[in-house]
C-alpha cells in the first residue's frame, strides 16, 4: 500500500464514523421517567447509602468490579517513544478495545500529563476508587518500576504494568515448553539477552522465579554486555551484571542454550546462531523485524526452537494471551493485587494449554490440519477460545490460595460457564475467517471492479493477504480508481468486452457451447453471453482461470445469480442450492438459512437446507445446533406451513440422527435455554446453545436478518451460497466494503475446502 494511502486509512479509521475506538454504553433501561428516576435522583440515593455503610457494596451496585483503567503518561509508546499523553490516547483506547473483545472487561483510558513519578502516583491513587483494576501502559523505565512498586504497595486493587509482565508471562510459558522439547533443565541452561529495558528485565526476573540461575544470564544493552563496574546502569540492571570486563555477543552465545531478544532487528547473525548449543531456543521478539529473520534462522539451524512477536510465524509471543485473562481472574475474585503467584499461575496455565488437544476451530483458523504440541507450537494461539476458561480460573485460584482474594469463587463449573458466555460478546469469527484465508490465499475474480467500493474491497483483500484479486471491468476506469486509491499492485485486469479479451472470451464461449449445444445454445449465443461479466467470471472459475468469484454489488440478487446458476454446476448429490448468512450477534456467531434463494421450500428441501447449513457451520469450526423455526411449537399448529417444518425435522432425525436439530419451534424458545428447558425438556435442543436457525421460507429469513442488521447493527457475512461445485458468491446490492472483504475471506475458505475435497476424490 502507498504510504500516504495507508496513513490516510489509519486516520480515517480513527476519525469516522465517530472519533475514537471506545464508548460508554448504558447497561440499564432508560426509556421511561421511572427508569431515569431510578438511575439518578431520587433512586440513586439508595445504593449510595448502602455503599456508605459498607464500601464493599460498591462492587454490588456499580460497574467498578468490571472496570479497568489503562493509564499512561505517553513516555514510552510502542515504537514511538516519548510522544506525550494526548498522542498516546489512541494506543490506550486500543488496549481498552482488546480488554473488551478478549475478556469482556470495560475500560476507561486515562492519560496523565506528568513525568514526575510522585505526581503520577498521587494522580493514580486519587482516581483509584473508580476502578476494579489498573493497567499501567507505555511508561518509560526506570520510572515504571518505581510507579508500579509503589502503587501495588499503596493500593488494594489489581495493578500491572503489562509492557513488563505481559511479555514475561507469555515468554515464560513458551520457555518452559521449549526446554521440555529440547530436554534441558531450566536451572542448567545459559541464556543471552539482547535488550536491557523493562521488558527484558521483567522476563529475566520471571525466569529466575521459574528456576533459572542468575549466573547463567548474560544481558546486553545498546552498548554491550552489562558487566560489574559498567557506568550508567540502573539498580535493576546492576543486579544482572556478570563478570568484570566486556565480551562480544558471539562470545557470550558460545554454547548458550537460550537467546532472548527484546531489542532491535538483525542483531543476531547466522554465525552467532551456529555457535549456540544443540537445540537452541531463540525468542526473537523485536517488532516488526525480529533480531534474526525467522526463515533465515530455521535455514541456519534445523534443530532450532524459535518464537517471535509476529503473527505470520509459528510461536507468536503475544501479550493478548495474558493480560485480558489475568485481569479477568483478578477482578472476578476482587483481588487486592496481582501478585507473583497469580503471574506464575498464568505461566503454567498457558504452558499446559499448549499441550492439550487443539479445538477444530483453532486448526481451521490457522489453516492447520492438526496443531500439536511441538517445536512449531509451544504456546497457544491468540484465537484459542479456551484461553479465558483456562488462564482466568488459574489466576483466580492463585489469588485465593495466596490470600489476596476478597470474593472467593465457590462453584468453578458455573464460573467457567460464565467465562465462556462472555466470549459471546466478542465476535472473533471475522478475525478467524481472515486469518484462515491468509494461510492459503486464492485467486478471486471481482466481477464489478470498476466500482470504487468494490475496488477498495479488492485492495484490502490483496494488501491483507486474504486473496489475489482479478479485476473485471472497464480498464481505463479501473486504472483511474486505482490511482485515486493509491492501489499500486500490478494485478490482472480484464474487460470481457475489450478486443484484447477476444481469445479468452472465444475459448470460454466454445467450452460453454460444447456443454450446452444440445440444450438449444448456439455458438453465437455463447459468444454474446461471454461479453457479460458474470458469465465471463463464472467461466473463469469453471475453467480453472480463477479459484473463486464475487459479484452482486451493483445488481439485484436475482439478476446477479442467474448466470451463476446457469453456468456453475451443483456439488455431487445436491439437487437445490441454498444460502446462509453468518450473523455476528451478542450471543456469538449464528447462521440464518435460507436468506436469499429458496422462496418457499417444502419439507424435504428444508431438510436439505439444514444439512448444507450444518456442513457450512462445521467449515467455520463450529458444531451446528440447529433450530427449525416457525410460528408454532412442536405441533401446536396444524397449518401446513408449520407442519412442513415438523416434517423436515422428522426427515432429519431419520437420515442424520446424530445431528443436533429440532423443531418446529418459535424463535424465542430456540434462543432462550431456560424457557426451552422449562417448557420442552424433551427437545434435542434442551441444554444446548442454538447457533443455527433454519427458517420456513425466504420471506421470514430475509426480513429477519436485514432487521437485525439495521436495528441492532449486527454484522452479517453473506449470503453464503451452499451447494455449488465452485466457490462463487453474490453480495447483496450495495454491500459495504467491509461486507465484501468478509465475503472474499469466505470465498477463499470455501475454495480451500473444495480444493481439499477434490484432492481427496482424486486419491
Amino acid at each position: 500500500m502507498h504510504k500516504d494511502t495507508k496513513r490516510r486509512e489509519a486516520l480515517l479509521y480513527h476519525a469516522k464514523p465517530q472519533p475514537g475506538k471506545i464508548q460508554v454504553v448504558p447497561t440499564k433501561k432508560y426509556a421511561t421517567q421511572r427508569d431515569l428516576s431510578l438511575a439518578y435522583s431520587p433512586g440513586v440515593a439508595e445504593p449510595c447509602l448502602e455503599i456508605a455503610k459498607d464500601v464493599n457494596n460498591v462492587y454490588k451496585y456499580t460497574a467498578k468490579g468490571n472496570l479497568v483503567a489503562v493509564i499512561s503518561n505517553g513516555t514510552a509508546v510502542l515504537g514511538l517513544g516519548d510522544i506525550g499523553p494526548e498522542a498516546s490516547k489512541p494506543v490506550m483506547e486500543g488496549k481498552g478495545l482488546l480488554f473488551k473483545i478478549f475478556a469482556d472487561i470495560d475500560v476507561f483510558d486515562i492519560e496523565v500529563d506528568t513525568k514526575d513519578v510522585e505526581a503520577f502516583i498521587q494522580t493514580v491513587k486519587n482516581i483509584a476508587p473508580t476502578f476494579g483494576g489498573i493497567n499501567l501502559e507505555d511508561i518509560k523505565a526506570p520510572e515504571s518500576f518505581e510507579i508500579e512498586r509503589r502503587l501495588i504497595e499503596e493500593l488494594d486493587i489489581p495493578i500491572m504494568h503489562d509492557d513488563q509482565h505481559g511479555t514475561a508471562i507469555i515468554s515464560g510459558a513458551a520457555l518452559l515448553n521449549a526446554l521440555e522439547l529440547a530436554n534441558k533443565k531450566i536451572d542448567q541452561v545459559k541464556m543471552v539477552v539482547s535488550g536491557a529495558g523493562s521488558a527484558a528485565l521483567a522476563c529475566c526476573n520471571l525466569f529466575l522465579s521459574l528456576g533459572m540461575k542468575m549466573q547463567n544470564i548474560f544481558m546486553f544493552g545498546r552498548d554491550g554486555l552489562l558487566f560489574e563496574g559498567k557506568e550508567g546502569l540502573s539498580d535493576a540492571q546492576i543486579s544482572y551484571t556478570i563478570g568484570k570486563k566486556p565480551m562480544t555477543m558471539t562470545e557470550a552465545l558460545t554454547n548458550a542454550d537460550v537467546f532472548l531478544g527484546l531489542s532491535a532487528a538483525d542483531v543476531l547473525t547466522p554465525e552467532m546462531l551456529l555457535v549456540m548449543s544443540h537445540d537452541p531456543i531463540v525468542f526473537a521478539m523485536a517488532n516488526p523485524k525480529p533480531e534474526i529473520d525467522y526463515n533465515l534462522a530455521i535455514a541456519t539451524r534445523k534443530d532450532i526452537i524459535m518464537a517471535t512477536g509476529r503473527s505470520d510465524h509459528p510461536n507468536q509471543v503475544n501479550n493478548v494471551l495474558g493480560f485480558p485473562y489475568i485481569f479477568r481472574g483478578a477482578l472476578d475474585v476482587r483481588a487486592k493485587k496481582i501478585n507473583e503467584s497469580m503471574k506464575m499461575a498464568a505461566v503454567y496455565a498457558l504452558a499446559e494449554l499448549a499441550k492439550t488437544p487443539v479445538p477444530e476451530q483453532v486448526n481451521i483458523a490457522y489453516g492447520e490440519t492438526k496443531l500439536v504440541f511441538g517445536r512449531d507450537y509451544i504456546i497457544p494461539k491468540p484465537f484459542d477460545p479456551r484461553l479465558i476458561t483456562t488462564v482466568a480460573p488459574a489466576v483466580a485460584k492463585a489469588a485465593m490460595e495466596s490470600g489476596v482474594a476478597r470474593n472467593p469463587i465457590q462453584d468453578w463449573n458455573k464460573y467457567e460457564e460464565e467465562l465462556a458466555e462472555r466470549l459471546g460478546n466478542d465476535n472473533k469469527m471475522v478475525r478467524l475467517l481472515a486469518n484462515r484465508a491468509k494461510t492459503d490465499p486464492k485467486k478471486i475474480v471481482f466481477a464489478e471492479a470498476d466500482h470504487f467500493q468494490v475496488l477498495k474491497a479488492a485492495q484490502i483483500v490483496f494488501e491483507e493477504g486474504i486473496g489475489i484479486p482479478v479485476l473485471l471491468g472497464n480498464k481505463e476506469t479501473i486504472h483511474e480508481l486505482k490511482h485515486d486509491l493509491g492501489f499500486e499492485a500490478d494485478l490482472e485486469i480484464l474487460d470481457p468486452k475489450a478486443k484484447d479479451c477476444d481469445d479468452l472470451r472465444n475459448k470460454f464461449a466454445k467450452s460453454y457451447w460444447k456443454k450446452y449445444q444440445r440444450d438449444g445454445v448456439t455458438l453465437l449465443d455463447a459468444q454474446k453471453w461471454m461479453r457479460e461479466r458474470n458469465y465471463f467470471a463464472s467461466m473463469m472459475v469453471n475453467e480453472g482461470q480463477a479459484d473463486a468469484m464475487l459479484t452482486g454489488y451493483s445488481r439485484s440478487y436475482p439478476t446477479a445469480i442467474k448466470p451463476i446458476l446457469h453456468l456453475v454446476d451443483k456439488m455431487q448429490g445436491v439437487t437445490r442450492i441454498a444460502s446462509t448468512n453468518l450473523m455476528m450477534t451478542k450471543r456469538g456467531p449464528m447462521f440464518f438459512s435460507d436468506t436469499a434463494i429458496n422462496v418457499n421450500p417444502n419439507a424435504e428441501e428444508l431438510a436439505k437446507i439444514a444439512i448444507m447449513t450444518a456442513k457450512t457451520v462445521r467449515m467455520f469450526g463450529m458444531e451446528p445446533v440447529i433450530a427449525m423455526v416457525s410460528y408454532s411449537n412442536f405441533g401446536s399448529s396444524t397449518i401446513q406451513n408449520a407442519k412442513k417444518v415438523s416434517e423436515a425435522v422428522e426427515i432429519l432425525h431419520k437420515i442424520q440422527p446424530d445431528l443436533i436439530v429440532d423443531g418446529e419451534i418459535q424463535a424465542d424458545f430456540a434462543l432462550n435455554p431456560e424457557l426451552l428447558k422449562d417448557k420442552f425438556p424433551f427437545s434435542k435442543l434442551s441444554g444446548k446453545k442454538v447457533n443455527t436457525l433454519v427458517f420456513p421460507n425466504l420471506e421470514s429469513a430475509n426480513i429477519t436478518y436485514k432487521l437485525m442488521k439495521e436495528l441492532y447493527e449486527v454484522e452479517s457475512i453473506g449470503p453464503i451460497i451452499m451447494g455449488l461445485d465452485k466457490p462463487v458468491h453474490v453480495f447483496q446490492l450495495g454491500a459495504s466494503v467491509e461486507e465484501m472483504v468478509n465475503m472474499a475471506a469466505v470465498a477463499v475458505v470455501d475454495a480451500q475446502e473444495k480444493g481439499k475435497r477434490t484432492k481427496a476424490t482424486k486419491k
